[in-house]
């Protein structure tokens, strides 16, 4: 069995991975704020559980990251501190489980959702149940990082599962065993070994079977009814436009210049308009429509002040702010503010940003 993505449809990484990887690079005294900001990305927006960040920023900070830290390990560093809830609604729906089947079975399936660019193939062979890692595409590189994170994380997250390490099982590696893995080795809760023909993990079809500590059907059941919502939309939203609005969603500074986000996405600034106007959008609407939603959570969610808002959206000042806000819901800032959590679509939308 197969699932996967894509990696030209560049559906994007939860940005949660790349705060968590910040925090470590905090740990062993890198500037993680500054190499945030350098590949231009928010650090604020990171900290969302829903936005994602576009595959080409992602491996802009990561292959930063492990060359200004010096650290090739940062994977098997990043596998350690993925805790199960930092996975979304797949994370639940794992956890909530009745077997360690069940929960491989589900990450399978819906691994899409928090690595698009990897997918999963699995066979039976001499009693044991080989899970292979898949990358679609070629991440150059990166590829030590990405395997490292994912088949170390899942040795990591077996056992938070079961609550014991699992009885027989192993990691294979492809290719020759890398200098710094010596530094990490007892770290790691199952063997590893390396120079297999695959990367997989590998665990008997006995073990299958056993029971997950946090298990819960009826969370189970909906966490894993939310993973179908949030594949099929996921997947859905594989247009250029989603991939433009990803970079502008993470972009620091806000609003995003054209020329930078068409950098990002390796396309001239011409051929980025094209494409979004085949589509029925445009870059300015999509810089509105998140600049209309971050206005909403700030008005709402905080005492910030209008001119501060403004500042933070991009405005020169508070009256070009109001004036846009209203254009869009027709009312002012004010006004949407002592309506504390009245939804926008109650308001009477003029011109708002499609």
């Amino acid at each position: 069995m197969r699932v996967s993505a894509s990696l030209s449809q560049d559906l994007g990484m939860p940005a949660i991975y790349l705060h968590i990887l910040a925090e470590l690079l905090h740990s062993i005294g890198l500037n993680e704020h500054d190499l945030l900001l350098r590949v231009g990305l928010d650090p604020v927006q990171l900290k969302s559980a829903d936005i994602r960040v576009s595959q080409a920023q992602a491996a802009e900070f990561i292959t930063r990251a492990i060359i200004e830290s010096g650290e090739p390990g940062l994977g098997i560093m990043l596998a350690s501190k993925l805790k199960l809830p930092l996975h979304g609604a797949l994370g639940v729906a794992v956890m909530s489980s009745r077997t360690l089947q069940d929960a491989l079975d589900l990450m399978t399936r819906y691994l899409t959702l928090r690595a698009p660019h990897l997918s999963v193939s699995r066979h039976e062979h001499d009693g044991n149940m080989y899970y292979a890692i898949l990358c679609d595409g070629e991440p150059g590189p990166l590829l030590g990082f990405v395997m490292d994170s994912m088949l170390f994380g899942c040795a990591f997250m077996g056992e938070q599962l079961t609550g014991s390490t699992i009885e027989g099982a192993k990691i294979l590696r492809r290719g020759p065993e890398p200098s710094y893995f010596q530094r990490f080795r007892q770290r790691i809760v199952v063997p590893v070994e390396y120079g297999a023909t695959d990367d997989a993990l590998v665990i008997p079809v006995a073990m299958l079977s056993a029971p997950i500590r946090f298990s819960d059907d009826q969370l189970a059941k909906s966490s894993r009814a939310q993973c179908e919502v949030a594949l099929k939309q996921l997947t859905g939203d594989a247009g250029f436009d989603c991939r433009v609005r990803r970079v502008i969603e993470t972009s620091y500074p806000f609003p995003p210049k054209l020329a930078r986000v068409a950098a990002t996405l390796y396309v001239s600034e011409r051929t980025l308009k094209r494409r979004l106007q085949e589509e029925g959008a445009s870059f300015q609407n999509l810089v509105d429509q998140v600049r209309l939603e971050r206005a909403r959570e700030f008005l709402t969610g905080t005492g910030m002040n209008l001119n501060q808002i403004a500042d933070v959206l991009g405005y020169a000042d508070a009256a070009n702010f109001t004036r846009a806000f209203k254009r869009w819901t027709g009312v002012s800032p004010s006004h949407y503010r002592v309506a504390g959590q009245q939804p926008v679509g109650t308001f009477a939308h003029r011109s708002a940003p499609v």
